[in-house]
């Protein structure tokens, strides 16, 4: 009974002691002089004001804790604000405390909203409550070793957290809100460079433009250690949703093992499943993961994967392609080299990227590729689909900001190309990209029979494009046909060009095309008219007034054994004023307009005869023989009309008549006075 009555006697005495303990603490517990404390300490040493509103609350049971409302803390020297949280909590264990031990129980925050901004010089704008001085000081004290850290929490709860991440010298700006993030017990040993964090869950929504994002990390367990580092599997999830587009994307990190130098993931998994309208895009791509913590380098040496694309727009609905390469990432250094081969049907295809400069970007590249036919996969034209493009309400514009701000070199191999109808091998092109501008030069290839060799340049500054091309010994009319499907010529022979625009839409840069062109061409044939026919006709026409108008026909065909021309382009117009032809029965010269932007042409040829026809397939036309036939090309592209001027050679066919009248009456009198003379010389 003594015993007992000792023992309630000591737990009496402690309860006591603990009662007045707490009465004391409240009783010198000064929330208002805390606050006071805390906002001239942080005005004094950082130049930032803070602010909490409300009286900080305490809570000695079941743990010791404090409770903040509503805290705002300004930007260095400024009434703008940096870190705004509408609640705080921090809970620890009361035990402990009697040994001079802090374990915390509970951290919680809620409404946290933070706003980072990196200056053009890159400068964050929390360097200075990391430590660092915005102006260093030769008189400022050397520092002092950092004590020891121990952390022991509970757990950790973060909900309704914002955080806007402004770029000024990118002049972007991102917001992530409704962060949260949970976690189990977190320990941390600064001394002995230790860390374990287990069941750690964090969720982030955003928006960026018109689309909205979601991110997930799940990690059941997590641990660092100077010897050794690792955890169980960890799971990424993210979300991209809009109007037109959902992404859909899992990365999966099985094997994670190392230490404080260096990481190894025995297995890196992405999953992609990506829509938009109706095209889709699934897939999977993997590899072992190493990563040099010192020297911060990331390598992924097997990369091995496939993705699937779908789309009712493609001949073939579903496309199938295999990837395989590997990745070297120096975050240090700011460069990167990926090696990446795949093969799509019957195309094989290589490409080499080596980034020297994350930011702004700066690279260059070597892509191999032995065969490609573009056409294949795209959906097939039709007129019906032509109709709706031009009755649309409004043109697109050309919008070229892509090119501003890369830095990009690079080469182009291809063997063999099919693309928009034009069939080209031996295709070697050399790009660069920088100031906005993209210029590929040399541009060469192989093509109708011919060979072509130039440069094209185009800048996001005024959407201007400058194209250089000469096209030698070429055939014309697969050509034409392909490019701008015109059945207009025939012939080999060589094109120049140089041309050059500018604009908002495709209507806009045909209506300020300038510059000149060329054209030579040999043993051709113009194409849907023959000429020699219908001079032929025109001897059962040579008594009318009339003009005869003939439409183009599809099968006829005028034959030169050569055909050069020149053109001035000015708004979109191509002028000519030296058009000559030449063929064993004509002789054709010529000048007129070619409206490139209204699809239409103006031209006025003068054919003349010297020579007979026969070969064209009919009788000799002897009597216009030195005569010039005019012949009047108008009409939109697709519709040309032939206009053969008779009125206008009426007049010349008399006068040719009277002077042939007068020569044939001339070589009669001449006939009969040879004749006189010899009987008057008696021979």
């Amino acid at each position: 009974m003594k015993a007992l009555r000792l023992v309630a006697i000591v737990l009496g005495a402690v309860v006591a002691l603990l009662v007045v303990g707490a009465g004391l603490l409240y009783a010198l517990f000064d929330g208002e002089k805390i606050k006071a404390e805390l906002s001239r300490a942080m005005l004094d040493q950082k130049q930032r004001t803070l602010v909490i509103e409300g009286q900080p609350q305490l809570s000695l049971w079941p743990n010791v804790g404090v409770a903040l409302d509503r805290v705002t803390l300004s930007e260095p020297s400024s009434k703008e604000e940096f870190v705004v949280l509408e609640s705080a909590r921090v809970s620890v264990a009361l035990v402990p405390l009697l040994s001079q031990q802090v374990q915390v129980r509970g951290l919680e925050l809620n409404g946290l909203k933070a706003t980072v901004v990196k200056s053009k010089s890159g400068r964050l704008n929390f360097a200075d409550l990391m430590g660092e001085s915005a102006k260093p000081s030769a008189e400022a004290p050397a520092a002092q070793p950092a004590q020891p850290l121990h952390i022991d929490i509970a757990s950790i709860k973060i909900a309704n957290a914002q955080l806007t991440w402004r770029d000024e010298k990118a002049g972007t700006t991102t917001v992530v809100s409704n962060i949260g993030l949970r976690s189990g017990r977190v320990q941390a040993d600064t001394a002995q460079k230790t860390a374990t964090v287990e069941g750690l869950a964090v969720s982030a929504q955003g928006k960026r433009g018109a689309d909205t994002f979601e991110l997930k990390l799940d990690a059941p367990r997590l641990y660092l250690a100077p010897e050794k580092s690792g955890g169980d599997t960890v799971r990424l999830e993210a979300r991209l949703s809009g109007s037109e587009r959902q992404v859909q994307a899992h990365l999966t990190l099985n094997g994670v093992e190392g230490n404080a130098q260096a990481l190894k993931i025995g297995s890196l998994v992405l999953k992609l499943d990506a829509k938009s309208g109706d095209t889709s895009v699934q897939g999977q791509l993997s590899s072992p993961v190493a990563v040099d913590v010192a020297a911060q380098t990331l390598a992924l040496s097997q990369l091995a994967g496939s993705f699937e694309l779908a789309s009712p727009k493609m001949p073939m609905k579903r496309l199938t392609l295999p990837v395989s390469g590997r990745l070297q990432v120096n975050a240090a250094q700011q460069s990167a080299a990926l090696n990446l081969a795949t093969q799509l049907d019957e195309s094989k295809i290589a490409a080499k990227v080596t980034v020297s400069k994350f930011a702004p970007l700066a690279l260059a590249f070597d892509l191999d590729v032995d065969r490609l036919n573009v056409d294949k996969y795209l959906p097939p034209k039709t007129g019906e689909t032509t109709a709706k493009t031009d009755k649309g309400a409004k043109e697109a514009a050309l919008d070229l900001s892509a090119l501003e701000g890369p830095n990009v070199r690079g080469v182009v191999r291809i063997g063999a190309l099919q693309v928009a109808g034009i069939q080209l091998d031996k295709l070697h092109a050399a790009v660069r990209l920088a100031g906005g501008q993209l210029d590929i030069a040399p541009l060469s290839m192989n093509l109708y029979q011919g060979t072509a060799v130039g440069q094209l340049a185009v800048n996001a500054v005024g959407n201007t494009v400058v194209v250089q091309q000469t096209l030698t010994g070429v055939q014309i009319n697969p050509l034409m046909k392909d490019v701008a499907n015109k059945d207009l010529l025939e012939g080999r022979g060589n094109v120049a060009l140089n041309l050059r625009s500018h604009g908002a839409t495709v209507s806009a840069m045909k209506k300020a095309l300038s510059g000149t062109a060329a054209l030579s061409l040999k043993d051709g044939a113009v194409k849907g008219i023959n000429l020699a026919q219908s001079l032929r006709d025109l001897q059962s026409k040579l008594g009318g007034k009339s003009d005869t108008t003939q439409q183009a026909k599809a099968g006829e065909k005028t034959d030169f054994s050569e055909l050069s021309a020149s053109f001035k382009v000015a708004n979109g117009v191509a002028h000519n004023e030296d058009l000559a032809m030449k063929s064993p029965f004509l002789r054709l010269a010529g000048a007129g307009d070619i409206d490139v932007d209204a699809g239409q042409m103006n031209y006025l040829a003068k054919a003349s005869v010297v020579g007979s026809s026969e070969g064209q397939g009919g009788k000799g036309v002897d009597q216009l023989k030195g005569l010039t036939v005019p012949v009047r090309l108008s009409g939109p592209f697709d519709s040309l009309s032939y206009k053969i001027e008779f009125s206008s050679m009426v007049g010349d066919l008399a006068k040719a008549r009277v002077e042939e009248k007068k020569q044939e009456l001339k070589t009669q009198v001449e006939e009969k006075a040879k004749d006189l003379l010899k009987g008057l010389l008696g021979r």
